[in-house]
């Protein structure tokens, strides 16, 4: 099970305040848990790069994004309320009533997402979904002039929601996707740090994922990176809560392990490695398809360049874009278990190519 310290950091990071291209402060917390094993550096993406054994062969990259979703401030009005957009992809059904942390001009602004009370709305009303222009959110400001003292537009900001954690080792937070892909990445390196693999290592917290249209910041630091291949960790929907349809999408549970995705995104290479370490380790698994793309940053990395070698490693997550997403610290743990396990296979000899 894994250890109280880097339990404790993971803590740490998913209550962290960072949306898609305002990674700045999960990102800090990130690198200065990295110096205390890795040579750190960042780059104008934003994104956060610990390197371990630099000169060593074959040269990989471990990446998992640090941004989560949010919302950003795009008017205000003359009464002092914040009209707004999301940054990346919500079910606006979740955000009435919720409170929000706006990073404002001098530091965090609270304020909660308001719509019309049930009370005053028609009933033909009733039954349509609440869209995003439907909604504010209100500061306490008295008019556009107090609210424009302490935000502006182009301010963002994210739930005001704390970790919980339940039994049987679950967590929830509202940065999960995909916060934790960075915490893996960067706890397999830890683990990695007290035994100097022969491959050169370079975990990545990546940028603006959640909006990556382009490729975000993992396009950017694969090209910098130039690695021979490269693994991504992301969370993929679990399958285990009612009306889950796993005809369609597959069979994967919280605490189950994590998921190894195959597909036309994916290098076959990669993925017959992660399967051979996963049943060395005796680690638990499951394979999700993937026939087109991936969703992910392994979408970028994997035609960065000439091409990189690139898996994708999941960890099941119930409740994904919401204030409230679910998992299981023991997949957490498997997670970096599996990472630490492939690199260590790795020798100057290993091949990517498919053959």
């Amino acid at each position: 099970m894994m250890d109280e310290r880097p339990l404790a950091f993971l803590k740490r990071l998913l209550d962290a305040p960072g949306p898609s291209g305002f990674e700045q402060v999960p990102a800090r917390l990130w690198r200065e848990e990295a110096k205390g094993f890795a040579t750190v550096e960042t780059d104008v993406a934003g994104n956060s790069i610990a390197t371990l054994n630099p000169s060593g062969s074959p040269r990989v990259m471990l990446a998992g994004h640090v941004d989560e979703i949010g919302l950003m401030v795009v008017h205000l009005d003359d009464d002092g309320y914040l009209h707004f957009a999301p940054i990346g992809g919500w079910d606006s059904q979740v955000l009435v009533g919720q409170r929000v942390l706006i990073e404002g001009k001098s530091g965090p602004v609270m304020g909660v997402i308001g719509k019309k009370a049930i009370h005053l709305i028609k009933q033909e009303e009733k039954d349509k979904v609440s869209k995003i222009a439907d909604l504010w959110i209100d500061i306490g400001a008295a008019n556009k002039a107090e609210a424009a003292s302490r935000v502006r537009v182009g301010d963002a900001g994210v739930i005001a929601s704390a970790l919980v954690e339940l039994p049987n080792g679950r967590l929830v937070s509202r940065s999960i996707d995909n916060r934790i892909g960075a915490f893996v990445v960067l706890e397999a390196l830890r683990r990695l740090a007290a035994e100097q693999p022969g491959a050169a290592v370079v975990a990545v917290a990546t940028t603006q994922e959640e909006i990556a249209y382009s490729g975000g910041g993992a396009r950017t630091s694969a090209f910098h990176i130039e690695p021979d291949a490269a693994i991504v960790v992301d969370v993929t929907h679990a399958t285990d809560y009612p009306g889950a349809e796993k005809k369609e999408t597959g069979d994967f549970k919280v605490g189950g392990g994590p998921v190894l995705s195959r597909g036309s995104s994916v290098s076959r290479v990669v993925f017959d490695q992660l399967v051979a370490a996963a049943e060395a380790e005796k680690i638990p698994y499951a394979i999700e398809a993937a026939p087109r793309g991936t969703s992910t940053d392994a979408d970028a990395i994997y035609t960065a360049r000439r091409g990189i070698a690139t898996g994708l490693v999941s960890v099941p997550c119930r409740y994904m874009h919401s204030p409230n997403e679910m998992v299981s610290i023991e997949d957490l743990d498997r997670a970096a278990a599996l990472l630490a396990a492939w690199v260590r296979r790795l020798d100057g000899r290993t091949s990517f190519i498919p053959l």
